[in-house]
Protein backbone atom coordinates (compact mmCIF):
# COMPACT_ATOMS: atom_id res chain seq x y z
CA UNK A 1 0.00 0.00 0.00
CA UNK A 2 1.49 3.33 -1.06
CA UNK A 3 1.55 5.73 1.90
CA UNK A 4 3.30 8.62 0.13
CA UNK A 5 2.10 12.27 0.17
CA UNK A 6 3.44 14.87 -1.75
CA UNK A 7 2.95 18.84 -0.90
CA UNK A 8 4.01 21.56 -2.26
CA UNK A 9 6.21 24.55 -0.25
CA UNK A 10 5.84 28.00 -1.57
CA UNK A 11 8.21 30.65 -0.28
CA UNK A 12 8.63 34.36 -0.70
CA UNK A 13 10.84 35.79 1.48
CA UNK A 14 11.69 38.89 3.32
CA UNK A 15 14.30 39.67 0.79
CA UNK A 16 11.66 40.33 -1.65
CA UNK A 17 13.90 38.71 -4.62
CA UNK A 18 11.48 35.30 -5.89
CA UNK A 19 9.62 32.45 -5.30
CA UNK A 20 10.53 29.65 -3.84
CA UNK A 21 9.33 25.69 -4.47
CA UNK A 22 10.23 22.33 -3.40
CA UNK A 23 8.19 19.33 -3.88
CA UNK A 24 8.19 17.10 -0.87
CA UNK A 25 6.92 13.96 -0.64
CA UNK A 26 6.17 12.57 3.49
CA UNK A 27 6.19 9.17 4.61
CA UNK A 28 3.09 8.31 5.92
CA UNK A 29 4.30 6.16 8.88
CA UNK A 30 6.35 8.66 9.93
CA UNK A 31 4.76 12.03 9.54
CA UNK A 32 4.36 12.65 12.83
CA UNK A 33 8.08 13.10 13.35
CA UNK A 34 8.35 14.43 9.99
CA UNK A 35 12.22 12.75 9.33
CA UNK A 36 9.68 10.52 6.25
CA UNK A 37 10.40 14.42 4.38
CA UNK A 38 12.15 13.88 0.80
CA UNK A 39 12.57 16.64 -1.38
CA UNK A 40 11.91 15.65 -4.40
CA UNK A 41 12.15 18.40 -6.81
CA UNK A 42 12.64 22.28 -6.07
CA UNK A 43 12.21 25.21 -7.94
CA UNK A 44 12.71 29.25 -8.51
CA UNK A 45 11.13 32.54 -10.17
CA UNK A 46 12.65 35.61 -9.75
CA UNK A 47 10.58 38.83 -9.63
CA UNK A 48 11.11 40.98 -11.88
CA UNK A 49 11.99 44.87 -10.46
CA UNK A 50 8.88 46.04 -10.41
CA UNK A 51 7.25 43.31 -8.46
CA UNK A 52 10.37 43.43 -6.28
CA UNK A 53 9.60 47.63 -5.94
CA UNK A 54 6.03 46.95 -5.42
CA UNK A 55 6.42 44.64 -2.35
CA UNK A 56 9.24 46.49 -0.55
CA UNK A 57 7.40 49.87 -0.41
CA UNK A 58 4.87 48.17 1.57
CA UNK A 59 7.20 47.94 4.47
CA UNK A 60 6.69 50.75 6.11
CA UNK A 61 3.72 53.15 6.13
CA UNK A 62 3.13 55.09 3.06
CA UNK A 63 0.33 56.63 0.61
CA UNK A 64 -2.45 54.42 -0.90
CA UNK A 65 -0.79 51.35 1.08
CA UNK A 66 -4.42 49.85 1.37
CA UNK A 67 -5.08 49.76 -2.58
CA UNK A 68 -1.90 48.63 -3.25
CA UNK A 69 -1.50 46.13 -1.10
CA UNK A 70 -4.62 44.50 -2.27
CA UNK A 71 -3.98 44.98 -5.55
CA UNK A 72 -0.84 43.26 -5.10
CA UNK A 73 -2.43 40.33 -2.94
CA UNK A 74 -3.91 39.23 -5.87
CA UNK A 75 -1.10 40.03 -8.12
CA UNK A 76 1.13 37.76 -6.48
CA UNK A 77 -1.10 34.95 -6.01
CA UNK A 78 -1.11 35.27 -9.88
CA UNK A 79 2.50 34.71 -9.76
CA UNK A 80 2.50 32.30 -7.38
CA UNK A 81 0.03 30.13 -9.62
CA UNK A 82 2.13 30.53 -12.78
CA UNK A 83 4.99 29.51 -10.81
CA UNK A 84 3.52 26.12 -9.68
CA UNK A 85 2.51 25.24 -12.98
CA UNK A 86 5.69 25.93 -14.30
CA UNK A 87 6.74 23.75 -12.10
CA UNK A 88 4.25 20.71 -12.55
CA UNK A 89 5.10 21.21 -16.07
CA UNK A 90 9.07 20.79 -15.45
CA UNK A 91 8.14 17.66 -13.31
CA UNK A 92 5.41 16.16 -15.54
CA UNK A 93 2.95 16.33 -13.38
CA UNK A 94 -0.83 16.82 -12.91
CA UNK A 95 -2.43 18.91 -10.54
CA UNK A 96 -4.21 15.78 -8.82
CA UNK A 97 -0.60 14.22 -8.00
CA UNK A 98 -0.36 17.35 -5.03
CA UNK A 99 -1.93 16.84 -1.99
CA UNK A 100 -2.12 20.27 -1.26
CA UNK A 101 -0.17 23.36 -1.13
CA UNK A 102 1.73 25.24 1.79
CA UNK A 103 2.09 28.37 1.11
CA UNK A 104 4.10 30.99 3.37
CA UNK A 105 3.07 34.35 1.56
CA UNK A 106 5.03 37.19 0.76
CA UNK A 107 5.12 39.02 4.57
CA UNK A 108 4.70 43.00 4.35
CA UNK A 109 4.07 43.24 7.83
CA UNK A 110 5.36 42.18 10.94
CA UNK A 111 4.13 43.81 14.06
CA UNK A 112 4.62 41.39 16.99
CA UNK A 113 4.85 43.59 20.02
CA UNK A 114 2.51 46.14 21.47
CA UNK A 115 4.36 49.85 21.15
CA UNK A 116 2.98 53.85 20.93
CA UNK A 117 2.11 52.87 17.33
CA UNK A 118 0.87 49.23 17.38
CA UNK A 119 -1.48 48.74 20.09
CA UNK A 120 -2.84 45.43 19.12
CA UNK A 121 0.44 43.11 17.50
CA UNK A 122 -0.28 41.57 13.80
CA UNK A 123 1.18 40.06 11.03
CA UNK A 124 0.82 40.32 8.05
CA UNK A 125 1.35 38.10 4.83
CA UNK A 126 -0.38 38.62 1.29
CA UNK A 127 -0.96 36.45 -1.82
CA UNK A 128 -4.46 35.52 -2.07
CA UNK A 129 -4.57 32.05 -0.84
CA UNK A 130 -8.50 31.30 -2.53
CA UNK A 131 -7.23 33.01 -6.07
CA UNK A 132 -4.14 30.23 -5.98
CA UNK A 133 -6.30 27.44 -5.26
CA UNK A 134 -8.37 28.21 -8.05
CA UNK A 135 -5.60 28.99 -11.05
CA UNK A 136 -3.77 26.02 -9.79
CA UNK A 137 -6.59 23.25 -9.01
CA UNK A 138 -4.72 22.53 -5.94
CA UNK A 139 -5.86 23.12 -2.17
CA UNK A 140 -3.69 25.88 -0.52
CA UNK A 141 -3.07 25.94 3.36
CA UNK A 142 -1.88 29.02 4.15
CA UNK A 143 -2.31 32.10 7.02
CA UNK A 144 0.07 30.21 9.24
CA UNK A 145 1.28 32.68 11.63
CA UNK A 146 -2.34 34.44 12.55
CA UNK A 147 -3.18 31.69 15.08
CA UNK A 148 -0.23 31.77 17.23
CA UNK A 149 -0.47 36.00 17.26
CA UNK A 150 -3.81 35.26 18.53
CA UNK A 151 -2.50 33.00 21.06
CA UNK A 152 -0.42 35.48 22.26
CA UNK A 153 2.96 34.52 20.39
CA UNK A 154 4.56 36.52 17.85
CA UNK A 155 4.18 34.17 14.78
CA UNK A 156 7.62 33.86 13.77
CA UNK A 157 9.83 31.79 13.52
CA UNK A 158 7.59 28.90 12.83
CA UNK A 159 10.15 26.54 11.06
CA UNK A 160 11.72 25.24 14.33
CA UNK A 161 9.29 22.28 15.02
CA UNK A 162 10.29 21.22 11.23
CA UNK A 163 14.12 21.68 11.65
CA UNK A 164 14.00 19.60 15.19
CA UNK A 165 13.05 16.57 13.46
CA UNK A 166 14.96 16.87 10.09
CA UNK A 167 18.24 18.07 12.44
CA UNK A 168 17.88 17.03 15.99
CA UNK A 169 20.59 15.07 17.25
CA UNK A 170 21.63 13.47 20.50
CA UNK A 171 25.25 13.51 20.71
CA UNK A 172 25.28 16.89 20.57
CA UNK A 173 23.98 20.47 20.50
CA UNK A 174 22.60 21.72 16.42
CA UNK A 175 22.24 25.08 15.40
CA UNK A 176 20.03 25.76 11.89
CA UNK A 177 20.56 29.53 10.50
CA UNK A 178 18.73 30.88 7.97
CA UNK A 179 20.42 33.53 6.44
CA UNK A 180 17.68 35.33 4.35
CA UNK A 181 16.94 39.26 4.16
CA UNK A 182 16.12 38.78 8.19
CA UNK A 183 18.51 36.45 10.02
CA UNK A 184 16.80 33.50 12.28
CA UNK A 185 18.14 30.77 14.22
CA UNK A 186 16.99 27.41 15.43
CA UNK A 187 18.70 25.76 18.39
CA UNK A 188 18.39 22.34 18.79
CA UNK A 189 20.18 21.10 22.20
CA UNK A 190 21.43 17.22 22.54
CA UNK A 191 18.64 15.45 24.52
CA UNK A 192 16.13 18.46 25.18
CA UNK A 193 13.95 18.60 22.17
CA UNK A 194 11.64 20.40 24.59
CA UNK A 195 14.06 22.81 24.69
CA UNK A 196 14.13 24.16 21.49
CA UNK A 197 13.79 27.63 20.81
CA UNK A 198 14.47 29.93 17.74
CA UNK A 199 14.28 33.63 16.81
CA UNK A 200 15.82 35.99 14.09
CA UNK A 201 19.54 37.37 15.51
CA UNK A 202 18.52 41.27 13.32
CA UNK A 203 19.57 41.31 9.67
CA UNK A 204 20.31 39.19 7.26
CA UNK A 205 20.65 40.51 3.69
CA UNK A 206 18.57 43.39 4.01
CA UNK A 207 20.86 46.07 4.43
CA UNK A 208 23.34 45.00 2.62
CA UNK A 209 21.71 44.28 -0.37
CA UNK A 210 19.89 47.40 0.08
CA UNK A 211 23.26 49.28 0.54
CA UNK A 212 24.63 47.39 -2.24
CA UNK A 213 22.11 48.93 -4.42
CA UNK A 214 22.28 52.71 -3.46
CA UNK A 215 26.38 52.61 -4.76
CA UNK A 216 26.76 49.41 -6.92
CA UNK A 217 25.16 47.93 -10.24
CA UNK A 218 22.93 44.99 -9.35
CA UNK A 219 20.26 43.66 -6.56
CA UNK A 220 23.26 42.44 -4.23
CA UNK A 221 27.11 41.70 -3.26
CA UNK A 222 27.72 38.37 -5.06
CA UNK A 223 29.71 36.47 -3.54
CA UNK A 224 30.52 39.61 -1.13
CA UNK A 225 33.19 40.93 -3.25
CA UNK A 226 32.53 44.64 -2.75
CA UNK A 227 32.85 43.95 0.82
CA UNK A 228 35.60 42.47 0.63
CA UNK A 229 36.97 44.81 -1.08
CA UNK A 230 36.82 47.32 2.45
CA UNK A 231 37.04 46.92 5.95
CA UNK A 232 35.19 46.47 8.85
CA UNK A 233 35.09 49.68 10.99
CA UNK A 234 34.63 48.74 14.50
CA UNK A 235 33.35 51.26 15.66
CA UNK A 236 30.83 51.44 13.73
CA UNK A 237 30.11 47.87 14.24
CA UNK A 238 29.75 48.48 18.12
CA UNK A 239 27.28 51.11 17.26
CA UNK A 240 25.11 48.98 15.34
CA UNK A 241 25.21 46.39 17.79
CA UNK A 242 23.92 48.36 20.77
CA UNK A 243 20.77 48.68 19.69
CA UNK A 244 18.25 47.24 22.05
CA UNK A 245 17.09 44.27 20.13
CA UNK A 246 20.02 42.54 19.76
CA UNK A 247 20.07 42.25 23.59
CA UNK A 248 16.68 41.54 24.02
CA UNK A 249 16.09 37.74 25.54
CA UNK A 250 13.82 35.01 22.88
CA UNK A 251 11.91 35.27 21.99
CA UNK A 252 11.56 37.58 19.66
CA UNK A 253 11.27 38.09 15.82
CA UNK A 254 11.80 41.22 13.52
CA UNK A 255 11.55 42.51 10.10
CA UNK A 256 12.54 44.82 7.39
CA UNK A 257 9.82 47.21 9.05
CA UNK A 258 12.52 47.92 11.56
CA UNK A 259 15.66 46.88 10.11
CA UNK A 260 15.31 49.36 6.96
CA UNK A 261 17.11 52.28 5.34
CA UNK A 262 15.44 54.65 8.60
CA UNK A 263 17.54 52.24 10.71
CA UNK A 264 20.68 52.34 8.06
CA UNK A 265 20.53 55.98 7.87
CA UNK A 266 20.88 56.68 11.74
CA UNK A 267 24.48 55.15 11.00
CA UNK A 268 25.49 56.77 7.79
CA UNK A 269 24.18 59.55 7.06
CA UNK A 270 27.05 61.32 8.77
CA UNK A 271 29.19 58.84 7.67
CA UNK A 272 32.92 59.50 5.98
CA UNK A 273 33.69 56.11 5.48
CA UNK A 274 33.88 54.64 2.19
CA UNK A 275 30.84 52.84 0.79
CA UNK A 276 32.64 49.59 0.79
CA UNK A 277 33.79 49.95 4.44
CA UNK A 278 30.06 50.24 5.22
CA UNK A 279 29.24 47.30 3.26
CA UNK A 280 31.70 45.46 4.84
CA UNK A 281 30.61 46.56 8.19
CA UNK A 282 27.00 45.70 7.34
CA UNK A 283 28.24 41.62 6.66
CA UNK A 284 30.38 41.66 9.75
CA UNK A 285 26.98 42.95 11.78
CA UNK A 286 24.66 39.82 9.92
CA UNK A 287 28.17 37.77 10.78
CA UNK A 288 28.26 39.03 14.85
CA UNK A 289 25.08 38.99 15.65
CA UNK A 290 24.45 35.36 14.84
CA UNK A 291 27.54 34.33 16.27
CA UNK A 292 26.85 36.36 19.78
CA UNK A 293 23.15 34.42 20.41
CA UNK A 294 25.01 30.85 19.12
CA UNK A 295 27.88 31.16 21.42
CA UNK A 296 25.40 32.19 24.49
CA UNK A 297 23.52 29.29 24.04
CA UNK A 298 26.55 26.53 23.26
CA UNK A 299 29.94 26.31 23.46
CA UNK A 300 30.52 23.20 20.87
CA UNK A 301 28.03 22.19 18.39
CA UNK A 302 27.18 21.65 14.67
CA UNK A 303 25.33 24.57 12.51
CA UNK A 304 23.68 24.09 9.11
CA UNK A 305 23.76 27.32 7.35
CA UNK A 306 21.01 27.84 4.62
CA UNK A 307 19.21 30.75 2.87
CA UNK A 308 20.61 33.11 -0.13
CA UNK A 309 23.29 34.22 2.59
CA UNK A 310 25.10 31.44 1.87
CA UNK A 311 25.79 32.52 -1.16
CA UNK A 312 27.79 35.58 0.66
CA UNK A 313 31.79 33.85 0.44
CA UNK A 314 32.79 36.61 2.29
CA UNK A 315 29.83 36.60 5.00
CA UNK A 316 30.31 32.70 5.39
CA UNK A 317 34.02 33.45 5.99
CA UNK A 318 33.36 35.59 8.85
CA UNK A 319 31.06 33.16 10.06
CA UNK A 320 34.06 30.31 10.03
CA UNK A 321 36.77 32.64 12.08
CA UNK A 322 34.32 33.80 14.52
CA UNK A 323 32.67 29.99 15.22
CA UNK A 324 36.02 28.18 15.62
CA UNK A 325 34.53 26.11 18.46
CA UNK A 326 31.63 24.99 16.15
CA UNK A 327 31.58 23.00 12.88
CA UNK A 328 29.51 24.83 9.99
CA UNK A 329 28.43 21.69 7.97
CA UNK A 330 26.13 22.04 5.01
CA UNK A 331 23.00 20.86 4.98
CA UNK A 332 23.64 18.19 2.11
CA UNK A 333 24.97 16.14 4.33
CA UNK A 334 21.09 15.55 5.11
CA UNK A 335 20.37 15.06 1.32
CA UNK A 336 18.64 18.44 1.73
CA UNK A 337 19.26 21.28 -0.68
CA UNK A 338 19.90 24.08 1.80
CA UNK A 339 17.80 26.79 -1.14
CA UNK A 340 14.88 24.38 -0.51
CA UNK A 341 15.41 23.85 3.09
CA UNK A 342 12.21 26.58 4.11
CA UNK A 343 9.76 25.89 1.19
CA UNK A 344 10.51 22.53 2.61
CA UNK A 345 9.16 23.50 6.01
CA UNK A 346 6.21 24.96 4.57
CA UNK A 347 5.02 22.16 2.90
CA UNK A 348 5.31 20.30 6.09
CA UNK A 349 3.26 22.90 7.56
CA UNK A 350 0.65 22.02 5.37
CA UNK A 351 0.97 18.24 5.98
CA UNK A 352 0.84 19.18 9.56
CA UNK A 353 -2.47 21.33 9.32
CA UNK A 354 -3.66 18.16 7.60
CA UNK A 355 -2.65 15.79 10.67
CA UNK A 356 -3.87 18.11 13.11
CA UNK A 357 0.20 18.16 14.24
CA UNK A 358 1.05 21.21 16.36
CA UNK A 359 2.83 23.56 13.83
CA UNK A 360 4.12 26.30 16.58
CA UNK A 361 6.72 25.79 19.95
CA UNK A 362 5.25 27.69 22.57
CA UNK A 363 8.55 28.29 23.84
CA UNK A 364 9.68 29.87 20.04
CA UNK A 365 6.80 31.62 19.59
CA UNK A 366 5.60 33.14 23.07
CA UNK A 367 2.18 31.52 22.59
CA UNK A 368 0.10 31.09 25.44
CA UNK A 369 -0.04 26.80 24.25
CA UNK A 370 0.99 24.59 20.77
CA UNK A 371 -1.96 24.74 18.04
CA UNK A 372 -2.46 23.25 14.81
CA UNK A 373 -1.87 26.60 12.24
CA UNK A 374 -3.21 27.42 9.04
CA UNK A 375 -6.28 28.15 7.13
CA UNK A 376 -7.55 25.91 3.59
CA UNK A 377 -8.62 27.28 0.62
CA UNK A 378 -10.39 24.95 -1.99
CA UNK A 379 -10.04 25.45 -5.50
Amino acid sequence: MNNKLRYIGLMSGTSADGIDLALVEFDGEQQQQANGANLLASYYQAYDNNTQQKIMTLYNASANEIDRAGSLDMELAQQFAQAVTKFLQQENLAAADITAIGCHGQTIRHRPVKNQQITTPFTLQIGCLQTLALLTGIRVVGDFRTKDIALGGQGAPLVPAFHQAIFGSTEKDVFVVNIGGIANITFLPSNAPHKTIGFDTGPGNALMDYWFAQHQSGRYDANGQWANSGNICHNLLQAMLSDPYFAQPAPKSTGREYFNTQWLAQFTDKSTLPPADIQATLTALTAESITQEIEQLSTKSDVYLCGGGIENDYLVSLLNQKLTKHSIVNTHTKNINSDSLEAMAFAWLALAFDKKIYGNIPAVTGASKPAVLGISAQP
